[in-house]
C-alpha cells in the first residue's frame, strides 16, 4: 500500500525536518521597485477636495496614467493654524493646526505638543512640512541611511522664481543614522534630517548641531515619516512660507514645487521576511505507487515493466496539519522520478 502522509519532525539542533530563518530585505521603495523618483505629480480631484490639508504625490501623471498610485503625501502644519482659513471661535477648518496636532499626537510623547529640533532657534519651531510615505510603498519601514531628498525653493504661487533666485540652489537632505546612536520615542526610531548626500554608497553629511537654523527635521523610519523644521527649511531653501492669519496659504504647493525643482527622491525600504524551510524526505521504499488510473487498473499495472520496478513522478508536495487538512502546495519545476532505487529530499520554502 502506498504511503500517503509522512510526518515532519523537529527533534533538535542539527536534526530537523523544518527550520525557520529571518532575512532583512532592502529594495527600491517607489512604484515598480524603483529606487528614485525624479518627477512629481498631483491629482486635481484629490487636491480640489482636501488639498488644504495634504497633497498626494505620484511618480506618474494620474491624469494620463490610470495605473498611477500615490507614492507619498505632503502637508504643511502650523501650531497656531497660520497659513490656513479659520480662527479660534470662528468659521474655518484651521487645516494647518489640524495637521500639526495630528502629526504631533502620532510621534510625540504625552504632554508634548510642539516639535523641537536639534540646535533649533528659540521660538521658531511653530511650522512643519511633512512627507508621509504611502503604505503600499513603505510596506514595513524605510531603510535609514538609504534615502536622499533634493529640494529647491524660491518659487511663487504662479510657478515663477521669486526675487533672490540664487536661493534655488539644490539642498540635499539625508538622515544622520550613520553618525548617531539610535533613539526612540512614541513614533519608534528617530534620527535628525541633515544636509548631505549619498555618494557611492557613502553618506556625506553635515552634523545637525552645526546647522545654525537647527536641524532640517526628524526622520521616523518605522513610520515612513519625515517631519521638516519649517524655520530651517524656509531659511535655507527659501520656500516663501505664508503665515497669514485666517488666510488660505500656498504652503503645500510651495513645498511641492521645491520637490519638483529638486527632481530627486531616492529611497529604499526594509522588510523582515520570516521563512519556514521544510525538508521533505522521500525514502526509497515510499511513494513508488500511484492510484492514478494511468498507473494501475483493477489491481494490475498498466505497464508490464512496473511489475518488479514500479516508478512514479513527483510533481508537487502538499503540507497538511494534524487533521490531514491541506494547508499549502509546493509545485516542482519539473517532475521528479521516484523508484525503489531512488531517494530524494525536497525543500519547501514558505515566506510570510
Amino acid at each position: 500500500m502506498a504511503t500517503i502522509y509522512k510526518d515532519l519532525i523537529k527533534t533538535g539542533e542539527g536534526s530537523t525536518d523544518f527550520v525557520t530563518t529571518t532575512d532583512t530585505i532592502s529594495s527600491g521603495m517607489w512604484a515598480g521597485g524603483a529606487g528614485t523618483i525624479t518627477s512629481f505629480y498631483t491629482s486635481s480631484v484629490q487636491s480640489a477636495s482636501n488639498g488644504q490639508y495634504y497633497l498626494d504625490v505620484y511618480s506618474a501623471n494620474p491624469q494620463s496614467d490610470s495605473t498611477a498610485q500615490p507614492q507619498f503625501s505632503i502637508a504643511y502644519g502650523h501650531f497656531h493654524g497660520s497659513g490656513s482659513k479659520g480662527l479660534k471661535g470662528t468659521s474655518g477648518d484651521r487645516a494647518s493646526a489640524t495637521i500639526y496636532r495630528q502629526v504631533a499626537n502620532l510621534v510625540l510623547a504625552a504632554g508634548t505638543d510642539r516639535f523641537t529640533f536639534a540646535n533649533q532657534v528659540t521660538g521658531k519651531q511653530n511650522s512643519i512640512y511633512v512627507i508621509s510615505v504611502a503604505r503600499q510603498q513603505l510596506r514595513e519601514k524605510m531603510d535609514p541611511g538609504n534615502w536622499e531628498l533634493h529640494v529647491s525653493g524660491a518659487w511663487s504661487d504662479s510657478g515663477q522664481p521669486l526675487p533672490g533666485g540664487a536661493g534655488r540652489n539644490v539642498t540635499k537632505l539625508i538622515d544622520d543614522s550613520s553618525a548617531v546612536s539610535q533613539q526612540t520615542d512614541l513614533g519608534g526610531r528617530v534620527f535628525n534630517i541633515v544636509s548631505g548626500s549619498i555618494n557611492g554608497g557613502t553618506t556625506i553629511k553635515t552634523a545637525a548641531a552645526s546647522q545654525t537654523s537647527g536641524s532640517y527635521g526628524l526622520f521616523y523610519p518605522d513610520l515612513g515619516l519625515l517631519v521638516f523644521n519649517g524655520f530651517s527649511l524656509n531659511q535655507n531653501v527659501k520656500l516663501s512660507e505664508d503665515t497669514g492669519s485666517n488666510s488660505l496659504g500656498s504652503n503645500n504647493n510651495n513645498f511641492l514645487r521645491a520637490l519638483s525643482s529638486g527632481s530627486k527622491f531616492q529611497a529604499r525600504r526594509e522588510e523582515i521576511i520570516d521563512s519556514q524551510h521544510y525538508f521533505c524526505r522521500v525514502p526509497n521504499a515510499d511513494f513508488n505507487y500511484s492510484s492514478n488510473p494511468t498507473f494501475s487498473k483493477t489491481g494490475s499495472f498498466t505497464q508490464q515493466t512496473f511489475i518488479k520496478n514500479p516508478r512514479t513522478f513527483i510533481t508537487q508536495v502538499g503540507l497538511y496539519n494534524e487533521a490531514n487538512e491541506l494547508l499549502a502546495v509546493a509545485k516542482l519545476s519539473k517532475p521528479l522520478l521516484k523508484s525503489f532505487s531512488r531517494e530524494a529530499i525536497i525543500k519547501v520554502k514558505l515566506d510570510f
